[in-house]
């Protein structure tokens, strides 16, 4: 049936000046009824000459934007001007466009009970019972550029980078670019390759699509055609993928129409799924097809998915693009869909603990790992304590598990490499990159790396060019087929999570043959001051059959740092004698702790860490913490060289009146059933501690407003400590000289007068306010001495607090560890080096 008549066409040819080639590209397009390569047929020119030829007829007429819709456009004011002429030649194309509408929504109803079915629930690992897909659902992200062909350098990828840092963030390794709402991408590109690493959410993806499709939420004019690839490729009778589609809705007696009359209009949604799961034998045919078949059907929207470096997959027509990471809000969203409305407690747990546990939260970027840990919780209320046995159950998952639940055997691209061997293999790269703060590496040095792991293997080749394209070929397929390595970068690899790079090196020293076993504990012990190894300690202490060995490496280790240094023997030498002076119930190390802790405050915002692991009832302190960090922020960043009164010195001091406003009475009086001593003492720190930062802020230039609001809530605050402190004293020589230092403040009640006469007060006599209460206190209670630590010191004694913390942590892990060295460390935590040789 004709759409237009040739002469009209010739008509509007000549009158928007089209070429030869154009005329007859656009005559044939817009005469027939046909698609694009019907029409390119018919001119015996390839379908890329014809669309080159429409390029140039479509600017003719102004008709911008990109895929199908610039035809429509076209056609349709063709036919409004046809109508001008001849109003009811036209009626039969427009009824025919009627009948596929209809066509449509009458096959969209027999084929969504199928669809629904199919892609409307999903269940994966050990999930007990399917789950509707909108129940779990998140919606996904997209890169559109391939995070693996970006021309970034290493310097580019390491800015960003340093495990050193307070502030380093995990979780947002490798991927900084804009993301791109996916439904938008959809929406933008009409054929698009979805690629994604293991895990990340590609088919769960295209089944939403499917679905919103079907439920007119999405491209409700279009039916969904949802295709695993890997059945297609090998259904036996070989057919061709128009066929399978025929062959798919036909034995489901879903509906006698053809598939072809709305795949010829452009009215399906075509979505295959996982290219990647196709086998090597079926693969070239496959990719044939789906040329084919998007070239002679290309006004249809197509989706594919596929896994990250699967192979060279060559299909000119598609925009691919990335499935991004999951972020915060992703992770979010996905917890509390899983645990539901009823359990909304627990999924707030979960995110606290995701949050506080920034290892476990990297896993929790990619949605199967999610997955895994959403049921690892479901379980137990909590992450297991065996943090190395939940990285192994995570890497299981992607090594083996993920495939085999889905019944999927993957060519095994190197025979002789099976899953141990590439654990191993893993665990040399990881020990071998991480040694060397490498988190990113060259192509070439990791296939050096594998290619001196397989050549050792039985029956390996030993030709160096076969090895170089053995060791290409395997670390493609770590890569594709387990996630396990990613290319960040054109020809730049790493660990996909930090927490797997750690998690190999600590299996590599765990895994050193016995005779080599301990130098290699004494040399995992040597990097306990280093920050970026403090997950590789508590996973190493975890997998050992007996962690007593490497504990007491690191205690010995860190005794030593001290070792040498006069002044903070001598500062330990006062710790073991405060700690014995105080007749209270808790463990010596504990109260040694404490006021480390204490006396490191007015240099480093602590908040009771050591002391919290060696005991958690005397760790309960919230207002010395709250305290130790407004003196931080405001001794700290007051004296910042940089320093940006107009905005860094209000926002520091406005977040300082937020803690000091939470220091109410009830805070300060601590009852929290320590011993009154403690109480005490911590009360008087607290006072020293306020006075301090007070005197700090006044010494900088702020302007009038906010130095009133300081000055109200610091000085309240300051009475109730003091108050506090009064309450705790029993001994009339203690709560004398308190009464009188409390009785010389001036009294203070918010007005603007009030606070001006108390900053008079306090320039002129705030030293020596604070000098007494000092000296009262190093009287009374043997605390608040300057030590005149010099920075050299302070910076080694921060080192020796985290080592220790570091070594309790490890004491205090799921490990095994004989009673005797458990002791034996306790015991001499925290100590002058003469009583621990002793």
């Amino acid at each position: 049936m004709h759409l237009l008549p040739e002469d009209f066409l010739n008509q509007l040819a000549k009158k928007y000046e089209l070429s030869p080639e154009q005329k007859q590209a656009f005559v044939q397009r817009f005469s027939i009824k046909g698609d694009e390569s019907d029409a390119a047929k018919s001119l015996h020119i390839s379908p890329a000459a014809f669309r080159t030829r429409m390029t140039g007829v479509y600017n003719k007429f102004s008709i911008g934007g990109k895929g199908p819709g610039k035809f429509h456009r076209l056609r349709d004011f063709l036919i409004g001007e046809y109508q001008k002429t001849h109003p009811s030649a036209i009626n039969e194309t427009l009824n025919s466009d009627k009948d596929i509408d209809a066509l449509v929504q009458e096959i969209r109803e027999k084929v969504k009970p199928l669809i629904q079915e199919r892609c409307g629930k999903m269940r994966v690992l050990d999930m007990e019972q399917p789950i509707g897909l909108n129940d779990i659902y998140t919606d996904v992200n997209i890169l559109e550029k391939i995070t693996g062909r970006t021309r970034l350098n290493l310097s580019d990828l390491l800015q960003a980078f340093d495990p050193e840092k307070e502030d380093f963030n995990r979780c947002g390794l490798g991927q900084t670019q804009q993301r791109v709402p996916g439904l938008d991408a959809v929406n933008r590109y009409p054929k698009l390759m979805v690629l994604g690493k293991p895990g990340a959410g590609k088919t769960t993806f295209l089944k939403y699509l499917a679905i919103q499709c079907i439920c007119a939420e999405f491209q409700s004019d279009r039916v969904p055609l949802f295709i695993t690839l890997k059945q297609f490729a090998e259904n036996s009778e070989k057919l061709s993928l128009l066929e399978f589609i025929n062959h798919e809705f036909t034995k489901e007696s879903i509906t006698n129409t053809p598939i072809s009359e709305f795949i010829n209009q452009g009215r399906a949604l075509i979505l295959l799924d996982g290219l990647d799961e196709v086998r090597e034998e079926d693969s070239d045919r496959v990719l044939q097809e789906i040329k084919e078949f998007s070239t002679q059907y290309h006004t249809n929207q197509f989706l594919i998915t596929c896994r990250i470096a699967a192979r060279e997959y060559t299909l000119e027509q598609f925009v691919e693009v990335e499935v991004a990471d999951f972020n915060d809000e992703q992770i979010k969203t996905f917890v509390n869909k899983w645990f539901g409305k009823e359990e909304l407690e627990v999924a707030e747990q979960f995110v606290q603990e995701l949050e506080s546990n920034q290892p476990i939260k990297e896993l929790a970027t990619n949605p199967l790992l999610l997955t895994l840990l959403c049921l690892e919780f479901e379980d137990s209320g909590d992450f297991p304590s065996d943090r190395a046995e939940l990285y192994n159950r995570a890497i299981h998952t992607l090594l083996r598990k993920w495939d085999s639940k889905r019944g999927i055997k993957r060519d095994e691209i190197y025979k002789k490499l099976s899953v141990r061997h590439k654990e191993d293999l893993l665990s040399d790269v990881a020990w071998t990159t991480f040694k060397r703060k490498d988190y990113f590496f060259k192509q070439r040095d990791i296939e050096r790396y594998i290619s001196d792991y397989i050549r050792n293997l039985p029956e390996a080749k030993t030709d160096p060019e076969a090895l170089r394209l053995d060791s290409e070929a395997v670390l493609k397929s770590i890569e594709a087929q387990h996630g396990l390595l990613v290319e960040r970068a054109r020809g730049i690899y790493s660990f996909s999570h930090l927490t797997f790079q750690e998690y190999f090196t600590a299996k590599k020293i765990v895994d050193t043959p016995a005779l080599q076993a301990l130098e290699q504990l004494k040399i995992l012990a040597n990097h306990i001051t280093e920050k970026r190894w403090r997950e590789v300690f508590l996973l190493a202490v975890g997998m050992l059959s007996d962690a007593g060995d490497l504990l007491l490496s690191m205690k010995d280790k860190t005794d030593e740092l001290v070792a040498s240094d006069k002044k903070i023997q001598e500062f330990l030498s006062w710790l073991k004698q405060k700690s014995l002076s105080m007749k209270v119930a808790y463990k010596p190390a504990s109260v040694r702790a404490f006021y480390l802790e204490s006396t490191l405050a007015s240099s480093f915002a602590l908040n009771s860490d050591l002391t919290l692991a060696l005991d958690s009832d005397l760790a309960s302190t919230r207002a010395l913490a709250i305290t130790r960090n407004i003196a931080h922020m405001l001794t700290h960043v007051l004296t910042r060289d940089d320093l940006d009164l107009d905005s860094d010195l209000t926002r520091v001091i406005d977040s300082a009146l937020t803690n000091a406003s939470a220091l109410t009475r009830d805070d300060l009086d601590l009852d929290l059933d320590l011993d009154s001593a403690l109480d005490l003492d911590s009360a008087l720190d607290s006072a020293s501690a306020l006075a301090s930062a007070f005197t700090s802020a006044l010494d900088s230039a702020l302007d009038s407003a906010l130095t009133s609001a300081l000055t109200s809530a610091l000085t309240s605050a300051l009475d109730s400590a003091l108050t506090s402190a009064l309450d705790s004293a029993l001994e009339a020589e203690l709560q004398h000289p308190l009464q009188e230092l409390k009785a010389q403040l001036p009294n203070l009640n918010n007005s603007e007068e009030s606070n001006e006469i108390y900053l008079q007060w306090w320039q002129v006599n705030g030293q020596n306010w604070i000098k007494q209460l000092n000296d009262v206190m190093i009287e009374q209670r043997n605390i608040g001495h300057d030590w005149q630590f010099t920075q050299p010191q302070l910076e080694l004694l921060s080192q020796y607090y985290s080592a220790n913390q570091l070594l309790v942590d490890c004491l205090n892990s799921d490990c095994y560890v004989s009673r005797e060295v458990r002791q034996k460390i306790e015991d001499t935590l925290l100590l002058p080096i003469d009583i621990v040789r002793k």
